[in-house]
């Protein structure tokens, strides 16, 4: 974890859920507005919140990579996409770090973007940005999403199944890729 950022964990009486709280300087701040976008002053590596690290879910072989967001970005529902010609899903963006590392809840973690896929979930455009932490040991090898199966074959096709599938276990019907499942480069 950046040493800019500590998390503060706080039990609800309520529901015995815990909620995390991103610190800086002692004060509460929000992930989204609050954590820049860039990591660095050539805008090459950004800023990623981890919101769900890699695990083992029952029915699944896992989470497959550190999920979480882009602080500072939103997928407008409003504006339809470019490239799907559906409105977005009115979230941040995603990243699919593939690093090795686990990450933590709220973690930030500087990445390296690679590439990324489009999701269409329950109608609505969610990009997936595919990205490796700059601390990774493959992150000098890793420069493009055209680089990855070279170092971890089959790992972009597994991610794109799991996400078409992830939510079936709740009763819901399987997402579709956008752009026939096609991996966009990074730029």
């Amino acid at each position: 974890m950046s040493p800019n950022f500590e998390i503060e964990r706080l039990q609800l009486s309520e529901s015995g859920e815990d909620c995390l709280f991103l610190k800086r300087n002692g004060q509460r701040i929000s992930p989204w507005h609050d954590i820049p976008l860039f990591a660095d002053d050539k805008c090459e590596i950004l800023n990623m919140i981890v919101e769900i690290p890699r695990h083992n879910i029952a029915s699944f072989q896992g989470y497959p990579c550190n999920y979480g967001a882009l602080p500072q970005t939103w997928e407008d529902p409003n504006v339809i996409d470019t490239r799907t010609r559906i409105g977005g899903d009115d979230d941040p963006l995603d990243v699919c770090e593939i690093g090795s590392a686990l990450g933590t809840c709220g973690q930030v973690k500087k990445i390296k973007p690679l590439g990324a896929f489009a999701l269409l979930d329950e109608g609505q455009t969610d990009w997936k940005i595919v990205a490796v932490d700059i601390s990774d040991p493959l992150a000098n090898e890793l420069s493009e999403i055209s680089d990855v199966d070279k170092y971890l074959s089959g790992l972009l096709e597994s991610l794109k199944g799991w996400y078409c599938r992830y939510k079936v276990p709740e009763g819901k019907g399987e997402n579709k890729l956008g752009l026939e499942g096609k991996l966009m480069s990074r730029q």
